[in-house]
């Protein structure tokens, strides 16, 4: 409909022709202009306008080019509330649909409207759009400086038509708080951050609350420049501060209120903008603001350490980092109205997967809010909207570096981005990765870092064209199956030689399903499903659907459309997600356990029917959340495109899960299957290889670089030693993944017997690192206690889960100490990389920037993937060591001792995993008992280097001859462990040296008393052992092994009273040293010392034997055993 013209928006002039034109020509015009536009300009325009105004709107047309437009406001004459827009446009017309959002963003009423078109000397076609506006009352303030205003409106209207700024309604704050464009969008933006963060209010009722306190609003722009012009008092942002909590104090509505505070709490969150950095930023160029998380109230738990949100009219994104040095990938999200409860959630499942590696957590995601309009043809569709996300995503990756230190790589010097204030400490450590929808967007990333000079180099982004490609070394894939294979093995099953049934979300072209599905011959993939296709194949034969599978997985773009019909079995087929309706063969029913009645089924009941099927492996490679517990919502899970086939975890009959994907179960959802008897982790351990790829490389290039950089490597050469390498990162990578596996197999295996100590760990970190029981889905101290009394454990996703978290705080301990700069971790450090820098780079690798997080990082996996979850909690339990105490101890004990080999030897010997986790379990008696004697028996903090030299010569020379000096019951008892692992089939040279493990344990005590009392430490050890037997120690120690440990103080109770008897043990065997002669027989020193001690030791006896026969064996009557036996020392 026509805009009603107002009779007053301009007057008619009843006298065209020659009189207008002669008038014209008396304008203070040049001569060729005006004979040029007397027969450009048309009737219309010389009815409208007087000829002295003319002159005005041709110096605009004449600087008009295609597609340049200008504007004019003016007041119209004799009106307070009514204006004229003049719209100058060159080369095209415009049409109200365009035009009219933009004016009525602004808060006006739209008249009328003229259109004149008159081509200009330059032989562009110039438009001009008159319109009479009215302002409603009360939108303009009472004092208004006309001019200004002016020119803040025709600022907005042109921001607007190109792109740099929205239309909508916080323009109106252009005319009702004063604000200009620039100052708008800044209000804008942090109205959509805020949307994002799950704040309650619309936009429009954001806006709304703005445009009601000018006063307010101006106020908070005020402080906003105070905190970031870089030319401002930094001193006058206090003085704000307290006009503003005052005057929001005074504010009467609720609503008003909240809004206000928010924009207040995010204004003071802010530690970096570029708002200052590009003068007049163009459509592409973000609006970036970093922020501290931590002190914004209205954002939902977990709140990260640092967090990047970047706004433009086309991209808007996130980046959320949970530590100073923090890694993970970018994703094109789609999910443009809660993109950042999406990243959220990545973040949250990448902080606790990043405990295997060196930098915390990360996640980023953008959305692309301007997409190309479909054209029909699909091919140019797709190509259009991939241009589009890169354009999207290289202005996301500027807003990100626009506010990232650089690093002078020849000084170190840290370089600050140009027009920035910081309110928070140095920050250099930027890096991303591939995700979802940016898979081949490394080169672009690094394309624009390189424009930044970035220091980081090719090494910002991973896995570019010099890096690791995650496809082709099928590294996330892999990290997952070593899951699977673990998994498997607990059932008896070796993947490598015997078939196994699979059901999948993803399809062949996809990297982890794809890998996932090439990892073994013996795959059977009956179901499978992914956006587009439902794959059906109900009794495949593993070699030639292996061999089918990998012809897709090499086809550019393939589908399970391409898979060759004639090599699907009876009854099966592809079929679109959008088909009608799917016929359900007898075969297909049998393979998805369906009843029989079931001959059709819609695509969703489909798709739910595969995550149900009775398969011995589910194997996610999709994106989406498939799976949630019974108790959550579909609106909990957050995945709203997924909520017609998803299912719960006690429906799912797989009996193995692999999340080789992330986010296909909630964690509740895991939980609940995993209760009901099904075998999962987490995507965050399942699928960590990937991260740990990309991390290694970062690491590896930033080493090369500095080689490079000081000319001792050429460029080229840097990059073919990075590919010859790309073998070694992988088992490099994919150690991490398998020594997690095992300790999450031992962990299964002892979880009901450390139900106690796991709900004490939860506790201690809850107060010492800030977790989140219901965030992390960790059961209540009132549940805990209620599964001990059944005699139910954590279940593998919580213990996946405490292993995380115990991994983040101990290496976060490390790295707020000096251990990692020790010395004694060098070799640690150095092998974090390839053999072939160690070999010839290895002077490099002690300088590496990053050198003491990858040494916090390796120590903090070695440590608690072979001391066990609780190792170093429980040494802080019963002896006070802090997480630095335990693993210097570790390190001590395992080198001492030569635990590692003993490991690899028990991992490699082809045992059951239930008897390998077995002899792994035994073995860390010896490592918890050394430990704890280590941190109470030896100066502290512990000289790793020297404890190291002390000890482990003399004992490697001593271990051989431990079983020849056990006698009586001791040796008996060692013969009869040994042979009770040898009757299950351990090889006997291994079940002997575990066997021995505790008896090895006194050799700690025996050292220390050969250099007390100056005898041969096989002198002492003689007289020791036999002393321990004839005293009956072991089976003292033994009594004490099975005393109940349930709460703190059991446990604290059993420590200290084996601590006493091997304490014991130690003073008696000084004891009978002392009145001994070198080189006499341990039978006749101990026989001395009998008889001269022979009243004490007959009433100890009877004692000791009175408590044997009355049978107890509580921690009352071993105590007072204990101190029988030590009354005998003197």
């Amino acid at each position: 409909m026509a805009p009603e013209r107002d009779s007053n928006a301009g007057v008619r002039h009843e006298r065209p022709g020659s009189d207008w034109d002669d008038r014209f020509l008396a304008t203070p015009i040049a001569r060729d202009l005006a004979c040029h536009y007397i027969s450009a300009i048309p009737e219309g325009y010389k009815q409208d306008v007087d000829p002295g105004s003319a002159p005005n709107d041709i110096a605009r047309l004449e600087r008009l080019g295609r597609d340049v437009i200008d504007l004019a406001l003016e007041r119209s004459p004799g009106s307070s509330a009514e204006w004229r827009l003049t719209l100058y446009l060159g080369g095209r017309s415009a049409s109200l649909s365009e035009v009219l959002p933009i004016l009525q963003s602004l808060g006006v009423e739209v008249l009328d409207e003229r259109p004149y078109v008159i081509a200009n000397t330059g032989g562009i076609d110039g438009r001009i759009y008159r319109f009479s506006l009215r302002y409603p009352e009360q939108m303009l303030p009472p004092q208004l400086d006309d001019a200004a205003f002016a020119r803040r409106f025709t600022d907005t209207c042109a921001a607007i038509w190109h792109g740099r700024a929205e239309a909508d309604r916080f323009n109106e704050l252009v005319p009702r708080a004063g604000l200009d464009h620039r100052q708008v969008t800044v209000l804008r933006a942090y109205a959509n951050y805020l949307r994002q963060g799950e704040f309650p209010y619309s936009r429009a009722h954001i806006a709304s609350v703005l445009g009601e306190h000018p006063g307010l609003t101006g106020g908070l722009l005020e402080l906003f420049e105070a905190r970031f012009d870089p030319y401002a008092r930094a001193s006058a942002a206090d003085p704000l501060l307290e006009l503003l909590e005052d005057g929001i104090a005074a504010v009467p509505g609720l609503d008003a209120d909240r809004i206000l505070r928010g924009y207040l709490s995010v204004i003071r969150a802010t530690l970096r903008t570029n708002h200052y950095v590009h003068a007049e930023p163009d459509a592409w160029t973000c609006l970036s603001f970093k922020f501290d998380p931590q002190r914004i109230p209205e954002l939902p738990a977990p709140r990260p350490r640092f967090e990047i949100y970047a706004y433009s009219p086309r991209v808007e994104g996130v980046h959320m980092r949970f530590g100073t040095v923090a890694r993970g990938g970018l994703r094109w999200s789609d999910r443009k109205e809660d993109f950042r409860t999406e990243v959220l959630g990545l973040a949250k499942a990448q902080a606790v997967k990043n405990a295997v590696i060196v930098p915390a957590g990360a996640k980023g995601g953008f959305v692309v809010k301007r997409p190309p309009a479909p054209t029909g043809d699909p091919a140019a569709d797709r190509e259009e909207v991939r241009a589009e996300g890169v354009r999207c995503y290289r202005s996301f990756i500027a807003g990100l570096l626009d506010l990232t230190d650089n690093l002078d790589l020849t000084t170190g010097a840290v370089i600050v981005p140009p027009n920035v204030r910081r309110h928070d400490g140095d920050d250099t450590y930027l890096v991303v990765a591939a995700d979802k929808g940016t898979a081949t967007f490394s080169d672009i990333a690094n394309d624009v870092a390189a424009r930044y000079g970035f220091w980081l180099g090719d090494a910002f982004a991973s896995g570019g064209s010099v890096g690791y490609d995650h496809k082709a070394l099928g590294i996330t894939a892999r990290g997952a199956w070593e899951s699977v294979k673990r998994h498997f093995r607990e059932l008896g099953v070796d993947t490598r030689s015997e078939d196994f049934t699979v059901a999948g979300v993803g399809d062949m072209s996809g990297d982890v399903f794809g890998n996932g599905m090439l990892a073994s011959r013996h795959i059977r993939l009956v179901a499978a499903f992914d956006h587009r296709h439902i794959f059906l194949d109900p009794n495949p034969d593993p070699a030639l659907s292996f061999t089918e599978r990998s012809r897709l997985f090499e086809k550019p773009r393939s589908s399970w459309a391409d898979y060759a019909p004639e090599l699907i079995s009876k009854g099966g087929g592809v079929w679109e997600r959008t088909s009608k309706a799917v016929p359900i063969s007898d075969e297909v029913r049998a393979a998805l356990g369906l009843p029989d009645d079931i001959t059709r089924m819609t695509p969703p009941e489909l798709v739910r029917a595969i995550l149900r099927a009775p398969v011995d492996l589910l194997w996610n490679g999709g994106i989406g959340t498939y799976v949630k517990a019974s108790t959550e919502t579909h609106l909990d899970v957050g995945d709203k495109n997924n909520d017609a086939v998803r299912v719960d975890g006690a429906e799912v009959r797989a009996r193995i899960v692999g999340e080789g994907g992330n986010l296909g179960f909630t964690q509740r959802g895991r939980i609940e299957y995993a209760q009901a008897g099904g075998r999962i982790n987490t995507d965050a351990l399942d699928n960590s290889a990937g991260v740990d790829c990309s991390d290694h490389e970062v690491n590896i290039k930033i080493l090369l670089d500095a080689l490079v950089g000081s000319g001792r490597l050429a460029t080229a050469e840097r990059n073919d030693l990075l590919a010859a390498m790309a073998t070694e990162v992988s088992r490099l990578v994919l150690a991490d993944n398998t020594s997690q596996n095992q300790l999450m197999g031992t962990s299964r295996a002892r979880a009901a017997a450390s139900i106690a100590v796991h709900g004490r760990l939860i506790q201690h970190l809850e107060a010492t690192t800030g977790l989140d029981r219901e965030l992390e889905v960790l059961p209540s101290k009132k549940e805990i206690g209620a599964r001990q009394r059944g005699g139910q454990a954590l279940t593998s996703p919580e213990l996946a889960t405490l292993l995380a978290h115990v991994k983040l705080g101990i290496q976060a301990d490390l790295l707020a100490g000096d251990l990692p700069d020790s010395p004694a971790f060098a070799d640690d450090l150095a092998h974090y990389f390839p053999r072939q820098l160690r070999e010839e780079y290895g002077d490099a690798i002690a300088d590496h920037p990053l050198r003491r997080e990858i040494v916090a990082t390796v120590l903090t996996n070695n440590v608690v993937d072979n001391g066990g979850i609780t190792y170093a909690y429980r040494l802080s339990e019963e002896s006070g060591a802090s997480n630095a105490d335990a693993v210097r101890a570790f390190a001590v004990v395992a080198a001492v001792f030569d635990l590692p080999t003993l490991w690899r030897d028990i991992r490699g010997s082809g045992l059951s995993a239930e008897l390998a986790d077995e002899l792994i379990v035994l073995s860390r008696r010896l490592l918890d008992r050394a430990s704890r004697w280590m941190l109470t028996q030896r100066p502290q903090p512990l000289a790793v280097g020297a404890e190291i030299r002390r000890f482990r010569s003399q004992i490697a020379e001593l271990t051989p001859h431990v079983a020849g000096w056990l006698s009586g019951s001791d040796a008996a008892d060692l013969h009869a462990r040994t042979t009770a692992l040898t009757d299950r089939g351990v090889p006997e040279e291994l079940a002997a040296r575990v066997s021995l493990l505790l008896d090895q344990f006194a050799l700690l005590d025996i050292v220390e008393v050969a250099e007390i009392s100056g005898r041969q430490p096989a002198s002492v050890a003689e007289v020791y052992y036999l002393l321990g037997q004839r005293l009956g120690v072991v089976p003292q120690l033994v009594a004490v092994s099975r005393l109940e440990r349930g709460t703190k103080w059991n446990a604290l109770a059993r420590v200290a009273l084996r601590d006493e008897l091997y304490a014991t043990i130690r003073a008696l065997c000084q004891d009978v040293l002392v009145d001994g002669e070198p080189g006499e027989r341990a039978e006749d020193v101990i026989g001395g010392w009998e008889h001269r001690s022979a009243a004490r030791l007959d009433r100890t006896q009877r004692i000791l034997g009175a408590i044997s026969e009355s049978g107890d064996r509580d921690l009352a009557a071993l105590s007072v055993a204990t101190r029988q036996l030590r009354a005998l020392a003197r």
